[in-house]
């Protein structure tokens, strides 16, 4: 189990984003890793995080398994299979440095998304897209996936346009995400970094962040996200400018 202060100074603010995230303010969670990547190797860092996100996806599929567009998951699953199997074969083949630098990329991609979304429309013209484009976006979502647990920006890229029900958007999301952690299982695994001390330390940060969700659940019905959401976002940004800065030193 890790036990440098240094570590939990940073990783106990990033799971309460995580349960943040989960609880309704989405999106927030996407900071964790790069703030982790500071302390810790970016790979480890993901290992740490991959169990508590299976633990808090459970709430999530459960309360909206019978509210899913499987047409679509159909469409994206395989392509998110070959994604997180390109991000595996990223990691396995570059150095921590290099993972960090995709990291902090990811990181400012997802933060200037986010920020591009909250004042523009998702375009017209990609709800009349294809479905079989949906692997396309499948492949996109399952490398940053794997790579930053950041597969958010190309998954609603596809299914926002789709102006889907509420439930049916909340079902799908979870559906998706809950199967593609599961499949991330294996290449943790082949990367060697389920090991006993990585896992110790998943569970012990595992209260924290099932408390943050349930805390999330509670603060979303009472204030408004969008005051937190643009400060996450520039922070995600400068953020993934300074671990490139610092994996190009």
């Amino acid at each position: 189990m890790i036990l440098d202060w240094h570590f939990y100074a940073l990783a106990i603010p990033a799971v309460i984003l995580l349960g943040l995230a989960k609880g309704g303010f989405a999106g927030m969670g996407a900071l964790s890793l790069p703030m982790l990547t500071f302390a810790i190797d970016p790979v480890r860092a993901a290992a740490i995080l991959l169990p508590i996100l299976i633990a808090q996806d459970v709430v999530g599929v459960w309360a909206f398994r019978r509210t899913v567009e499987w047409r679509l998951l159909g469409w994206m699953m395989p392509g998110a299979v070959l994604g997180i199997w390109l991000g595996y074969a990223f990691a396995a083949s570059v150095s921590p440095l290099g993972v960090m630098a995709a990291v902090g990329i990811i990181s400012m991609v997802f933060g200037a998304y986010r920020l591009w979304a909250a004042r523009h429309a998702a375009p017209r013209e990609a709800a009349r897209w294809p479905l079989w484009m949906g692997s396309l976006f499948g492949i996109a979502s399952g490398f940053t996936s794997q790579i930053a647990h950041a597969g958010q920006p190309p998954f609603q890229l596809w299914v926002l346009p789709r102006k889907l029900d509420r439930d049916v958007l909340i079902g799908t999301t979870a559906i998706f995400f809950a199967a593609i952690n599961w499949i991330k299982v294996p290449a943790y695994a082949a990367l060697g970094q389920f090991t006993r001390a990585n896992l110790l330390t998943a569970a012990a940060l595992l209260p924290l962040a099932l408390a943050s969700t349930l805390a999330g659940v509670w603060l979303v019905r009472r204030i408004a996200p969008e005051r937190f959401y643009t400060a996450i976002y520039w922070l995600m940004i400068l953020v993934g400018a300074a671990l490139v800065w610092e994996a190009t030193l």
